[in-house]
């Protein structure tokens, strides 16, 4: 970045997300149900969920409506047996194309799998997650490519 007084800090990547949950407990169970964590600390009212090198922050005390649009994407190494075992659970979807789903206090949330989306994770925390991080499909490739990321062979 330059000293310049028109220059602006780039984004680079997200910390954290924090979701607003009825109960820690329950949002714990409800989570460990189909995913598979860490956790990273906990409090009376808050818990951490390690994604590697990233974490979601849950917060006791779920005090808007349900979302409708407003969303974001967790990525995940195995997309299709996370909707089977969401279904057989019987969570309610929102959108059966883009596999969106509400949790039982109104977040919507968005299942990306990794190898569709121009999103790298080094191969370090791939590893120490314990995730299949399959090769990327040549779409993604593409869009990494399109935004000057050379992607590795093994990506």
């Amino acid at each position: 970045m330059s000293d310049s007084p028109n220059s602006k800090p780039r984004l680079i990547g997200i910390n954290h997300v924090a979701l607003e949950v009825g109960d820690i407990d329950e949002a714990l169970a409800f989570y460990g149900r189909f995913f598979e964590f860490e956790l990273r600390g906990r409090g009376e009212k808050m818990a951490f969920i390690d994604l590697g090198d990233q974490f979601i922050a849950l917060s006791a005390g779920r005090r808007q409506p349900t979302d409708s649009d407003r969303h974001f994407g967790l990525v995940v190494d195995d997309r299709e047996g996370l909707r089977a075992k969401m279904e057989a659970a019987g969570v309610e979807f929102v959108d059966d194309k883009r596999f969106d789903f509400l949790d039982p206090w109104g977040n919507r949330i968005e299942i990306v799998p990794y190898r569709d989306i121009q999103f790298l994770k080094d191969r370090a925390v791939l590893r120490a997650l314990g995730a299949d991080a399959s090769r990327k499909t040549d779409a993604a490739r593409e869009e990494l490519r399109g935004k000057g990321i050379e992607p590795p062979a093994d990506a």
